[in-house]
């Protein structure tokens, strides 16, 4: 079968096998990466309408296995302290599952307004390291929880727009330059809130588009090399600003098929390197924003299935391509 296509039997199976090899080294080594992956597994299998292709009830009670008691955030595997990141993930599933009555609201919600900072950033945990990432996690997460009227929106706002730089991108932390991923969590956070106003629309977009390489992929920086990930967060910032148009979306296409493993499934960072979860899920949801035939819309502005964001009154006003027909 050729790489030009899509391989969603491979994909799908890929992302079946990920964690049944438990003595396996890999497995362990990325215990601390577990909830996000399953996330990232769960989403992918969204984006392929393969939703349940994994068991539903094992994969709840493995993500309140990971509930942080003392805390009242969640792990990335039980036993491990809570964290903003896999908090998010875990808000993430058990909304896509329809589990949320599992949650305790009022505790989670008390978690992550426990780690903004007076500066208006947010830790990811009690040992205070600060990402616009982090912020990010929180605004998402308090919004999918209904909660985002007790954050302080000001105060937050005001250290994303102090993070922006002068070619119109963002930083992780105040004076730390442009990086694609961090334009996605500040653009992200900035449409949840409702103050896209903040960004510079004429700017930003030359930045994003200018991302793309001569052989389709895109960087997240200048002079850096080109990765499948990319094609998320480059995209969801284009498509936030309705500028998705700026990219060449055929060369893009070319570029994540091209990073198909076609033997056993799965999507890697760029052709002929190891696939992973990580790059298959967000090769995937550049392949939906592109309306690439087959797959099922993605909400860019939270990662999540398109049609439940709607269905949940949060969608922004963001645009993807037009659904391809072949």
């Amino acid at each position: 079968m050729s790489v030009s296509e899509l391989l969603t039997p491979l994909h799908v199976k890929y992302i079946q096998s990920l964690g049944e090899n438990k003595d396996d080294l890999t497995y362990h080594m990325t215990a601390h990466l577990r909830m996000n992956a399953v996330y990232w597994g769960l989403t992918a299998l969204c984006i392929m309408g393969h939703k349940d292709a994994l068991n539903r009830e094992e994969m709840i009670e493995y993500v309140m296995s990971c509930w942080d008691e003392e805390a009242g955030g969640f792990g990335a595997s039980p036993g491990h302290d809570a964290h903003l990141l896999p908090t998010l993930s875990a808000i993430q599933i058990l909304t896509i599952q329809d589990a949320m009555d599992r949650l305790d609201v009022p505790r989670v919600t008390k978690y992550i307004l426990s780690l903004q900072q007076p500066s208006g950033v947010f830790a990811g945990d009690m040992w205070g390291e600060i990402d616009t990432r982090f912020l990010y996690s929180a605004v998402n997460a308090l919004s999918l929880l209904g909660q985002l009227h007790r954050l302080d929106v000001d105060k937050t706002v005001s250290y994303i727009e102090r993070c922006k730089n002068f070619d119109g991108g963002f930083g992780a932390v105040i004076g730390a330059e442009s990086h694609a991923a961090q334009v996605f969590v500040c653009t992200a956070a900035l449409a949840i809130l409702d103050r896209l106003d903040v960004v510079d629309e004429e700017m930003l977009p030359f930045w994003l588009a200018e991302r793309q390489l001569p052989n389709g992929g895109l960087n997240g920086r200048p002079q850096k090399l080109e990765d499948v990930c990319y094609s998320f967060w480059v995209l969801t910032g284009l498509s936030i600003l309705k500028k998705l148009s700026w990219i060449d979306a055929d060369k893009l296409i070319g570029f994540i098929l091209s990073a198909q493993d076609p033997e056993h499934g799965g999507i890697a960072d760029r052709p002929g390197n190891q696939t992973d979860v990580f790059h298959t899920n967000f090769g995937l949801a550049g392949l939906s924003l592109l309306g690439y035939p087959g797959l099922e819309d993605l909400d860019p502005v939270y990662c999540m299935p398109a049609k439940l964001i709607e269905s949940k009154g949060l969608r922004k006003n963001w645009e993807a391509l037009p659904r391809r027909t072949k």
